[in-house]
């Protein structure tokens, strides 16, 4: 079982820049890491990922400004994310999967005023 913690969300004026961290219990070398977000009232979609040879995808209304990273030695997968919009406002969550094993984390507000 692999726990994932949140951190990082907080109010930010559009055009800001924020980082999202989420830190694993366990070694997440062999998972592939995501980050998904959800608006109030929307459907969980994904915003991007990343594989354990560093293969990388993102949704194509971040595309641009976000960036996914991983530190496997730390057990930490990022976000930056820049130039920020209130549409990117979310609760965003982490996921790591292997095999047939998916794990999530709690959540973090991420609130983009304008």
């Amino acid at each position: 079982q692999v726990q994932l913690v949140e951190s990082g969300g907080g109010l930010v004026q559009a055009g800001g820049s924020l980082r999202l961290s989420c830190v694993a219990s366990g070694s997440i070398f062999r998972l592939t890491m995501y980050w998904y977000r959800q608006a109030p009232g929307k459907q969980r979609d994904m915003v991007a990922s990343i594989t354990s040879d560093l293969s990388t995808n993102y949704a194509d209304s971040v595309k641009g400004r976000f960036t996914i990273s991983r530190d496997n030695a730390k057990n930490t997968v990022y976000l930056q994310m820049n130039n920020l919009k209130p549409e990117d406002t979310a609760v965003y969550y982490c996921r790591a999967t292997y095999l047939a094993n998916n794990y999530w984390g709690q959540g973090t507000q991420v609130t983009v005023s304008s």
